[in-house]
């Protein structure tokens, strides 16, 4: 008899690995772990996961973290505190406790494995494991229900990217089946998909195993004493080496758009990117389906508000994002993306740039792509994005040529 959605419901455990340090999104992670940093002007990147998982019904849910984890721990108290354990809901983090070793979090797999005991609850069958600094929109009850209907032990979520980037990935090789035969992590020279020699097939960190079949592996590589701290260097490829039964499954993009979505904003520039894309006339990724709601924490601020005053003290927001409780008086803001609370005063330019929460730009400033993390006050006539040499002499500089301002940072 086939398993009805409310039954594997009921029967899936959702882990989320959310320790990463983000070190190439420095200044950003500064303070915080990479899936706590803000991202669209009202959103932390773990919000993406954990909504994808209550538009599944997943709501057994928990947030393993390691790394400068207050702002994470805040964030879930005061954003995710929606789930009722009398319901047989949670969303719980989970830090590093020495269960199994005096050692942190070691890699993907280990994280898991020194959390084991979270998994001795006989009524769960299946054990979904996802990333907490990707930004997609996916259902992940369909792969699960793919994954039983295939009878397989492990399902991969996989998707076709240009050959050109696949070395960041895991890159996967299967049959006509979407049995996966060879597993690759991070390639100089990336295997190509069979008839289409411009794209690979890669792993999106999105995993469903039996559990039955992860703690025999963990068992197994205890005894043999191989290394299994790594799901993409060590478990998965022992796996396909032993022949569990290893299968991909094919990512349903639930954003609703021509090409599939799903990007991990590892760099500062790829987040700058991902982030000017939200306001486009047409965005790559849709912030506004009422279908798939997308939560975060709701500030209780009054609305955005513009301000004008006589001659050219008028206050405008041109294909920008602006959340609530900010204030453009008096100053210009366009292509960019503002957070809850931020004063834009007058005279003030402010160009495809992102500023985070609770800043105060001042009068006459003029900025042009930059990122302003929280709580800082630019001072009246700072120019900011317009002379490379002096931005950075005071500031980070990417790759690209976006300057970042870190959170609380004090000009002088």
């Amino acid at each position: 008899m086939p398993y009805t959605g409310s039954t594997i419901l009921r029967k899936t455990l959702t882990m989320v690995l959310a320790g990463g340090q983000g070190e190439r999104l420095f200044p950003l992670t500064k303070l915080r772990t990479k899936p706590s940093v803000p991202f669209g002007g009202k959103y932390r990147i773990i919000d993406f996961t954990l909504s994808n998982c209550l538009n599944s019904g997943f709501r057994k849910i928990f947030v393993l973290t390691q790394y400068k984890s207050d702002s994470l721990n805040r964030h879930l108290y005061e954003a995710w505190s929606i789930f009722n354990p009398e319901l047989g809901e949670f969303i719980y983090s989970i830090p590093p406790q020495f269960k199994t070793s005096n050692n942190w979090y070691l890699g993907t797999a280990n994280a898991i494995h020194q959390n084991l005991n979270l998994l001795d609850d006989d009524s769960y069958e299946w054990l979904l494991v996802l990333s907490g600094d990707h930004i997609y929109k996916m259902d992940y009850l369909k792969m699960i229900q793919a994954h039983i209907e295939k009878k397989t032990q492990l399902s991969i979520s996989c998707i076709q990217v240009p050959k050109s980037q696949a070395s960041r990935f895991g890159v996967v090789q299967s049959d006509e089946s979407l049995k996966i035969n060879s597993f690759v992590e991070k390639p100089e020279k990336p295997p190509v998909i069979q008839g289409n020699e411009n794209y690979s097939y890669v792993n999106m960190g999105i995993y469903v195993f039996n559990i039955s079949a992860i703690k025999e592996v963990f068992a197994k590589t205890e005894k043999e004493k191989v290394s299994n701290l790594d799901f993409g260097k060590d478990i998965i490829p022992y796996m396909i080496k032993n022949n569990y039964d290893v299968h991909a499954y094919n990512f349903i993009d639930e954003n609703k758009k021509d090409d599939p979505y799903w990007i991990d904003v590892g760099t500062l520039d790829s987040y700058y990117a991902a982030s000017m894309d939200l306001i486009q006339v047409s965005p790559h990724f849709n912030l506004y389906d009422a279908n798939w709601p997308l939560r975060t924490q709701q500030m209780q601020f009054p609305p955005a508000k513009t301000v004008s005053h006589e001659g050219e003290r008028v206050g405008r927001a041109f294909n920008s994002l602006v959340s609530d409780g900010t204030i453009i008086s008096g100053g210009l803001v366009e292509r960019s993306i503002i957070g809850f609370n931020v004063r834009v005063n007058s005279y003030t330019y402010i160009t495809d740039s992102i500023v985070f929460d609770n800043c105060n730009i001042g009068r006459h400033a003029r900025v042009s792509r930059a990122i302003i993390d929280k709580n800082v006050t630019v001072p009246e006539g700072t120019e900011i994005g317009f002379n490379p040499k002096d931005d950075k002499k005071r500031f980070t500089v990417s790759d690209t040529g976006i300057v970042v301002i870190a959170k609380n940072y004090k000009f002088k």
